[in-house]
């Protein structure tokens, strides 16, 4: 552990939760590389992104948490991220309330439609769309696997409910 944030964190989250403005501030502040599981999935090019093979996306993430010290983020809770959860020194679930998420999805929607902010995808009506599909199946099926893993033995984790709620964990 250095600077009292531990070396690898995981931080898990639906759509709108704030994985990703958790793991930038944490990574501005602390100096530790932080991923988007996004960008392990999907080779950004232009307008169109590419997929990865599965073999790509999992050697990218096992280069990833071989490394020293890492923030990991994302909604993807499938078996191929399970490496990631083993390798982590901490598990961070934001579970932000699920109104907050959707009032998040559309402002974002719109600050990218604006060109206010920077989207990593083709911000189109529909992935507005599949974001509240992406949301609610969060809600209903990965959050309670979630919570379950959680409460295994040898995981250390944290769930917050506000992201800005990190600060009192690491003083």
């Amino acid at each position: 552990m250095k600077n009292n944030i531990p070396n690898k964190i995981h931080i898990i989250g639906s759509v709108g939760s704030g994985k990703t403005t958790l793991a930038r501030n944490l990574s501005r502040k602390y100096t530790v590389p932080y991923y988007e599981l996004d960008n392990v999935v999907w080779i950004r090019h232009g307008a169109e992104d590419i997929r990865r093979s599965d073999v790509e996306r999992d050697q990218y993430l096992e280069n990833i948490i071989r490394s020293d010290r890492w923030i990991v983020e994302g909604a993807h809770s499938h078996a191929w991220v399970f490496k990631s959860f083993q390798n982590a020194d901490l598990i961070i679930f934001l579970d932000t309330p699920y109104a907050l998420r959707i009032i998040r999805i559309t402002k974002r929607f719109i600050l990218q439609k604006l060109g206010v902010e920077k989207a990593n995808y083709k911000p189109t009506f529909n992935i507005f769309m599949k974001m509240f599909k992406w949301n609610t199946g969060f809600e209903k099926q990965s959050k309670p696997m979630i919570l379950n893993m959680l409460t295994q033995d040898n995981i250390n984790s944290l769930i917050l409910k506000d992201n800005r709620m990190i600060d009192q964990y690491f003083k």
